[in-house]
């Protein structure tokens, strides 16, 4: 993995779901001037997939049906903030009909913004639900930015804090051991075995953990996920054509 493409993808990921127009010109995520390298990175995905741990596994799954594809998502009982929560929404109907507004190829999949609904060709995306009440953070170091990981997306907060509506999958990239060692040393922890071999075989955005909450993965249609993925976008990073999505819960 290209040192390179991780820093910039560091300085992509912070995403303003709340802050005004602005502050988002300081901010990471909705900020539309994406580096040409990472958007470029090509995804080879290995015919490997995820499988749930002991401490991640839970019983709650989601269908996620979109205009690709469906994707079927098990919550993590690990998380349960995080979980009761994209439950209530995903009950309420509230994903169905939004769009994924944000997707950079070999890096994660963006959506659940409010405003997506009925937004018009070429509006910026990425501010809704600022006034929906944050979801405190929940790390967890069993739980890692694997791919197919499905991610609570937030802004700038110091306590890290999550958006209560717009989440991210990621697709990310193979990563060799070495650099998963010093990202470790660096967060000040050391990746398991098994952790190591996820992201050498699958893939994910390890530079990701223990910053943004982890709280569920794709158990189905991670071919789904690769073809989001590659769709053709704007300079926003917003598919030229929509692709929205309908969750619903099933056993």
């Amino acid at each position: 993995m290209k040192i390179r493409s991780i820093l910039l993808a560091l300085s992509v990921l912070v995403i303003s779901v709340f802050n005004a127009a602005a502050q988002v010109k300081k901010s990471a995520a909705p900020v539309k001037k994406v580096a040409v390298p990472v958007k470029k990175t090509i995804v080879t995905a290995p015919p490997a997939k995820p499988t749930p741990s002991k401490e991640t596994a839970g019983n709650t799954k989601v269908k996620m049906t979109t205009d690709m594809g469906v994707i079927i998502i098990r919550l993590y009982d690990s998380t349960p903030k995080h979980r009761d929560n994209f439950v209530k929404l995903v009950e309420q109907k509230f994903y169905d009909s939004l769009l994924f507004h944000r997707i950079i190829q070999g890096f994660m999949i963006q959506g659940g913004d409010p405003l997506s609904k009925n937004a018009q060709p070429g509006t910026m995306l990425g501010m809704g639900g600022g006034d929906m009440e944050r979801i405190p953070a929940e790390f967890n170091k069993n739980i890692i930015h694997k791919k197919g990981a499905l991610c609570a997306a937030r802004d700038g907060n110091p306590q890290k804090a999550s958006s209560a509506c717009q989440f991210y999958i990621v697709q990310g990239n193979p990563t060799p051991e070495d650099q998963l060692k010093m990202m470790g040393m660096q967060k000040g922890y050391n990746y398991t075995d098994e952790q190591i071999n996820t992201y050498k075989t699958i893939g994910g955005t390890p530079f990701l953990d223990m910053e943004y909450t982890v709280f569920g993965e794709v158990v189905s249609g991670l071919d789904v996920l690769d073809k989001i993925a590659a769709v053709q976008k704007d300079q926003s990073d917003r598919p030229l054509t929509d692709v929205r999505m309908k969750m619903e819960l099933i056993k």
